[in-house]
């Protein structure tokens, strides 16, 4: 009897520990999880859209890769409260928002992409532009820039773009934040945005615009600048 008791009392405690193995491994889940990278979406409320890999390269430098972690993006210029912010910074003090929006380049091609962004208009009002200032300038990494009259950026809702349908914006296409500058032709919409110069230069002409491009650049209209003598015949993006 005394050797089934202790038969009876191992296989008692091996149950006990088996039973509270199961529970541990129960509780504390997977040891590793990996991410699953984000899908593109290629159609949205019923609107078939482009791919990200519809676009062409046709940038002046080459597609840019900006190190994150040392990224800023500056408002400067007749503003009231200049600032800096960090990639994190901007998504996370700014309401974001999204919309299909088509980008036309002057070389014949069109995509229809679902861009999600910050408006524009609210980093401005962050920074409270001074009652002189009548232009923003856009600054890219790739020393790119161009311009738009300030009420084109207060009365619309311009998005600073950091998803294309649904992932983040590949390097190629302007990661961090590519603007979707509605309206305009593809040479308007400046990729890796650093700076957003406010300023009173309603003269100002941009990397494309002083080769003779229109400082418009409004859809429906000619992108060339006809009375510019520097018209150049090169298509920008």
């Amino acid at each position: 009897m005394k050797k089934k008791s202790v038969i009876f009392t191992a296989i008692f405690i091996v149950i006990i520990l088996a039973f509270n193995v199961g529970l541990a491994s129960c509780s504390s889940g997977p040891a590793k999880v990996k991410p699953l990278e984000n899908t593109e979406v290629r159609e949205y409320q019923g609107q078939d859209l482009s791919s990200v890999n519809d676009f062409r390269e046709n940038s002046i430098n080459g597609p840019q890769h900006v190190n994150i972690a040392d990224y800023k993006l500056n408002v400067t210029g007749l503003v009231e409260k200049p600032a800096t912010y960090s990639y994190d910074k901007v998504l996370n003090d700014f309401n974001n928002y999204k919309k299909v929006v088509g980008l036309d380049c002057v070389e014949g091609w069109s995509v229809n992409i679902l861009w999600q962004g910050v408006l524009v208009k609210d980093i401005l009002e962050n920074a409270k532009p001074l009652p002189k200032a009548n232009t923003i300038i856009f600054h890219a990494y790739d020393g790119y820039t161009t311009s738009f009259p300030i009420e084109y950026i207060t009365d619309n809702n311009i998005l600073m773009a950091y998803k294309m349908n649904d992932i983040t914006l590949p390097p190629e296409r302007g990661f961090p934040f590519q603007l979707v500058a509605e309206s305009k032709w593809g040479y308007k919409w400046i990729k890796w945005i650093t700076q957003i110069e406010v300023s009173d230069n309603t003269s100002y002409q941009g990397y494309w615009e002083s080769r003779g491009y229109s400082n418009s650049g409004d859809l429906g209209k000619s992108f060339f600048d006809n009375s510019n003598p520097l018209n150049s015949l090169t298509p920008p993006y």
